[in-house]
This record gives C-alpha cells, sequence and structure tokens, in this order.
C-alpha cells in the first residue's frame, strides 16, 4: 500500500479535521506489526521513571527548514545546543544529525556533546526516539520502537519514523516494535506501574482510529510494563501540534507527586481544562494504591514569535539530570517566578533557564527535545 504524500508545511498551517478524517494505519512505508496480544511471549520489560539514573541523552540536530522552521532555523539550532551543553555536564549526549549536517552540529554544540549521522527530519526526540526500558533485572536496555505518523499526518516523518532503528543500533540495544502510533510526549510514567495520558491526545482519530481505548490501555501497559493508566481529559488549550501532550502538563516529581499546569485566571479557556485534570487525579490512586501529592504550576506566557502567538509554552516540559533540572525559558517576566519554584522543588540540583522560546513556537520545549537513557544494574 503507498503512502499518501508527506505534506511539507508549516507547523501551524493545517486544519485538524480534515487531516483526522485522512488518518491511516501506515507508518512511512512500514506496516505495523500484529497486535502485542498475537505476539510470541517476550520478556517483560518497564520504562522507569524519569528520575531514576540515566547513562544518556538522545537529541536531534534541526536542519530544514521547510517544515516550518524558516528564518527562525538558526534560532532554534542555538536553543538546541545550549540544552545539549546544558544536559552534557551531568550525562553523555547523543545528537543525531542528518547526513551532510554533523559538522554544522559539531561546531555549534561543541565538544562536550557526541554527534553521530543518521537521516532525520527534526529535533523532537521525545516523539520520535526510541522509549528505553529495562527488563527485570536492570541488566538490559530495550528500545521500544512505537509507529510515529508526524502527529496525525500533519509534518514530514519518513526519516523520524526509523529513528529507533538507528538509536538503537548506535547504542547496541535490542529493539521492540509496539503495534500502535505513540509519541513519547504522550505518556509519563513513574516506573512503578501507572502511566499517564490524555485522552484528547491518544483517542485522537488521527493516530489509531483501528484500536478501541481498551486496545491502546492494553498495549501502552504491556509495553511499559505497567498495570494501571490514568487518562487526563485535555492537554493545553489550542495545542494543535501534539493534539495534547500530557508533558505540556504535567511532570512526575516522584513517586505519587507530579508537577501539574493549572490556570488560575478563570477567561483563560486552561482554567476549566486543567481543573478537569486536577479533579481526576484527586480522585485517583496509583498503581500502588497511592494519592497523589499534587504541585500546581500557575504560570504559562503566551507570547508572540515568527508572527505566531505561542500559546502552549509550558514550563512543565523540563528534562532532569542526575545534578540539574534544565527548565524552558521564554525570556518573558513569569520565567523568574517559575525557575523560584523548580528551585523549591529541587533544592540539591542546579536549577539551569534553557532558552526555549523557538521550541515553544514549534510547539515544544526542553523535554520534547529530549530522549533519556536509563542506567543498567
Amino acid at each position: 500500500m503507498s503512502m499518501p504524500p508527506t505534506p511539507r508545511m508549516s507547523r501551524r498551517g493545517f486544519s485538524v479535521a480534515a487531516l483526522a478524517a485522512a488518518a491511516v494505519t501506515l507508518t512511512a512505508g512500514r506496516a505495523l506489526a500484529a497486535p502485542a496480544s498475537a505476539k510470541p511471549q517476550e520478556e517483560t520489560c518497564t520504562a522507569p521513571a524519569e528520575w531514576g539514573p540515566h547513562s544518556g541523552c538522545v537529541m536531534a540536530w534541526p536542519w530544514d527548514r521547510t517544515i516550518g522552521w524558516g528564518g527562525l532555523l538558526a534560532d532554534v539550532q542555538a536553543e538546541i545546543a545550549a540544552i545539549a551543553r546544558s544536559i552534557a555536564r551531568f550525562e553523555t549526549v547523543t545528537m543525531v544529525a542528518e547526513p551532510g549536517q554533523a559538522a554544522q552540529a559539531r561546531q555549534q554544540c561543541g565538544s562536550s556533546v557526541t554527534v553521530i549521522e543518521y537521516p532525520v527530519n527534526d529535533c523532537w526526540t521525545r516523539d520520535t526516539g526510541p522509549v528505553f526500558a529495562l527488563n527485570a533485572a536492570k541488566t538490559q536496555k530495550i528500545g521500544l520502537d512505537f509507529g510515529f505518523n508526524g502527529w496525525g499526518e500533519k509534518f514530514p516523518y519518513d526519516k523520524d519514523d526509523l529513528l529507533p532503528v538507528g538509536v538503537c543500533r548506535h547504542l547496541g540495544v535490542p529493539r521492540r516494535d509496539v503495534a500502535m502510533i505513540l509519541e513519547g510526549g504522550a505518556v509519563i510514567t513513574d516506573g512503578q506501574g501507572t502511566l499517564i495520558t490524555t485522552e484528547e491526545c491518544l483517542l485522537h482519530p488521527n493516530r489509531n482510529p483501528g484500536m478501541t481505548r481498551a486496545q491502546i490501555e492494553t498495549t501502552l501497559l504491556a509495553a511499559y510494563g505497567a498495570t494501571k493508566v490514568i487518562w487526563l481529559p485535555y492537554g493545553l488549550n489550542n495545542d494543535d501540534v501534539t493534539n495534547g501532550h500530557v508533558d505540556l502538563v504535567a511532570a512526575y516529581l516522584g513517586p505519587a507527586k507530579l508537577l501539574i499546569h493549572t490556570q488560575p485566571d478563570t477567561g483563560n479557556p486552561n482554567h476549566a481544562r486543567m481543573a478537569a485534570n486536577k479533579a481526576v487525579l484527586q480522585g485517583a490512586t496509583d498503581a500502588s494504591g497511592r494519592r497523589f501529592e499534587l504541585v500546581e504550576m500557575h504560570h504559562q506566557p503566551h507570547y508572540r514569535h515568527g508572527g505566531v502567538l505561542v500559546e502552549t509554552f509550558s514550563y512543565t516540559n523540563y528534562y532532569e539530570t542526575s545534578g540539574s533540572v534544565v527548565v524552558p525559558v521564554a525570556n518573558e517576566p513569569a520565567d523568574a517566578l517559575a525557575l523560584a519554584q523548580f528551585r523549591t522543588l529541587f533544592p540539591g540540583r542546579e536549577v539551569v533557564g534553557a532558552l526555549a522560546r523557538t521550541l515553544g513556537y514549534g510547539g515544544g520545549g526542553v523535554h520534547c527535545v529530549t530522549q533519556h537513557i536509563p542506567r543498567t544494574s
């Protein structure tokens, strides 16, 4: 079966309704495998929490201005390079660059970042790279390879869908196909049996129209080695890029402890949406039966960049290393308030503000462009 033409358009210039109607279940010419229940028995593995020890981080170098960056390409490259250097102070960073682009990536990232060449469309490795899990003994990493369809056929993905193949090969990590479309930013986990996601994203018809909610949940639990899914209703208002990724509204701070975006302004559309998410979490328990401790993040700047009103910038979209927390900032007044809150939440870590103003224009932040690699025992 041939694929429809891959769209090449601004990250903001598309019709969600039209794309939803055209959703398909193939990715980059690669048919999704049989459902997990039909596969031979595989060793159970568990995707650990992000606060666990890392052996490194995978990132990717933005290079193609025609997929939406345009005149902002140099700006987003500078942001990616700065984030990579910040993380490389505490753990190994592997930057994947399109063949022919490695020299530029090395020049901007510096010697602390390892640059390898492998085909990529863009920089969103949280969504396009493998989700790493560990076997029961924690002695072996496994790269979970979900299908990727450009956030619902919105953007080019012919190369990014195959990124897990190249990353796992480079790291010498076994790869496991998972029979569904999923971006890593759509799920957060405590590594202790609990997954949190949003209905808005995972149940959107442009992702897995042939799967029921129950089938999606079963496949996720089996892949992540978890036992419970908590479904939040919403992502951020007007998140027309990811259709409601959970990492823009919530992050795990520790076992049964979450940082959640809430909006005190009753005139803001996110007020009711985030209140609905909070209500679900207040009424829920995790896989271990624990009630959640909820820490609220009230700050969420809106700003104009590249002629676009950016409404989905989020401070919950951060990256945690063993010694630091790399927090997106937008050069807006709210940055100082958010960073002060992070210093309270992570008293033993260095809190690093990383400019992500252009990444916010692109629909993401620091978490979106990083994929952590857990450490084995």
